[in-house]
């Protein structure tokens, strides 16, 4: 049975012997601080996806190969993540946290100083190693410094000044491609990273963890190299990079190297794949429904500033401009999260606006050059309002039923499907593109073509709705406190 409330996870905590977590004096604060790593990642997401046919012409590449500088950081986080939250136990998260800032600002650094695709890709996987470290364990920070009814507070504040990213992202990134160079969208990642490690060294207290048990380092192999493979087939596959049968060769590897992940997980005594978390029915909705959401999600930032710029002929500053609708609706929305979900619960919410977000997607594929820039602008803040209150409400209950003792395994595991999906999000969205391109014979993707990989965007949120829709009318009511009376606070 899945366990809920403050005293629940006291007792399992205390039974396991680990720490029990305080409420901190102001979760506010902590949250803001601790999402300066939030803000840096999805800035630099941002600003990348804008600069991007800019970058493919000076590095002498197409614009869909570079796609491959995207998903090699979100690769890396893919593979690393995983063990983030035995890290984090073994050293202390503060300390760990402070290390990762540290490594991710080195490689925006790197990433400036690129010549070619090889160094850029590079660059960008030690980035996908200081995020992986950086992302999950500033929620750890945070998860253990709250109770089960300040969940979606909590949530929303750390999530909103993360939204500051995509909102500066797309102008910041046109402007500074089309003014200074496209290297400068990475350096920009340095001031923030020494505001944010003076901030954390001088705000955020240390925590006591618990040794955790020796690291399940043949478990960490067999998930690292699974998803490694999985994603290079995806990437690879259609493209002409390498040839077809290595492609298919990277899902078989995949697979095969998963399945003996899972069979590894149900026999070793302290697995890295905690599977007993997904018989909780929240983390498991939280976690699968979220991330089929975040699959088309994670499409759209990658096709939008590209169809921008070669389907409309926008400048990068222009792309950058309009993109920016997302952010704005998804930024107004987090004020509004709370009632909403007090409202409706977290059942309704997710399967009724997973539909919504499937609908906004779907609106992406009728934009032509003909249409105002404006009516795209209003079309795009209506999807980021809807993806705005999926995020925050699959995030918040994908951690309410979890035990104190199960926090790290839990972050661990569900920063790893958070990240993979929003990988294969790039991935699928490029894929629909060049399929069409393609079928049609043309040699760069058209108007037609973004519209496909826009309606193909849309179904993987359109899928999610069934899932959530099996979850209990009550599920995660302590956090949202939907039918208690409006008992959770904004």
């Amino acid at each position: 049975m899945a366990v809920s409330g403050l005293d629940a996870a006291e007792g399992v905590a205390a039974a396991a012997g680990d720490p029990v977590p305080r409420p901190p004096a102001n979760t506010r604060l902590v949250a803001l601080i601790v999402a300066s790593a939030l803000l840096m990642q999805n800035l630099d997401s941002s600003v990348i996806a804008t600069a991007l046919p800019t970058m493919a012409r000076e590095l002498g590449t197409e614009p869909l190969h570079l796609s491959a500088a995207i998903t090699s950081y979100l690769v890396a986080l893919t593979v690393f993540i995983p063990v983030s939250g035995w890290v984090a136990d073994r050293f202390g998260a503060k300390r760990v946290f402070m290390a990762a800032i540290a490594v991710f600002a080195f490689a925006s650094m790197l990433c400036g100083l690129s010549r070619g695709l090889g160094e850029l890709v590079a660059s960008r996987v030690l980035q996908g190693l200081g995020g992986a470290m950086m992302v999950p364990v500033a929620r750890l920070l945070l998860m253990r410094r709250i109770r089960p009814e300040e969940m979606v507070r909590a949530t929303t504040w750390l999530s909103m000044p993360g939204l500051l990213g995509p909102i500066l992202g797309p102008p910041i990134g046109g402007l500074l491609t089309d003014n200074v160079s496209w290297r400068a969208v990475f350096w920009i990642n340095l001031p923030i990273a020494a505001i944010g490690l003076l901030m954390v060294w001088r705000f955020v207290p240390a925590s006591d963890e618990a040794r955790p048990p020796r690291l399940d380092l043949v478990g960490v192999t067999l998930i690292g190299a699974s998803l490694a493979a999985l994603m290079f087939g995806a990437e690879t596959v259609g493209r002409g990079v390498v040839p077809e049968w290595l492609s298919v060769l990277g899902f078989a590897l995949g697979v095969a190297l998963g399945w003996a992940a899972v069979r590894w997980a149900r026999r070793a005594p302290h697995p890295a794949l905690d599977l007993g978390l997904f018989s909780i029915p929240t983390f498991a909705v939280g976690v699968g429904a979220g991330s089929l959401f975040r699959v088309g999600a994670g499409a759209a930032p990658f096709l939008l500033p590209l169809f921008l710029q070669l389907g409309f002929g926008a400048s990068a500053t222009v792309s950058g401009m309009v993109t920016l609708a997302t952010a704005l609706g998804a930024f107004t929305m987090k004020p509004m999260t709370t009632s909403a979900l007090r409202h409706f619960g977290f059942r309704n919410v997710l399967t009724w606006n997973a539909v919504v977000v499937a609908v906004t997607l779907a609106a992406c594929s009728a934009f032509d050059p003909s249409w105002p820039l404006a009516a795209v602008f209003v079309v795009l803040a209506a999807g980021g309002l809807a993806r705005s209150l999926q995020f925050t409400a699959s995030n918040a209950m994908s951690y309410v039923d979890i035990p104190a003792g199960k926090l790290s395994a839990a972050t661990s595991i569900a920063g790893t499907a958070q990240q993979l999906s929003m990988a294969l999000g790039v991935t699928w969205g490029a894929s629909w593109l060049a399929a069409s391109a393609a079928l049609a014979g043309r040699a760069e993707p058209g108007v037609p073509d973004f519209a496909m990989a826009f309606l193909g965007a849309a179904l993987p949120p359109l899928l999610a709705a069934p899932f959530a829709a099996r979850l209990p009318q009550d599920a995660g009511a302590a956090a949202s406190g939907h039918g208690r009376g409006g008992a959770a606070q904004g």
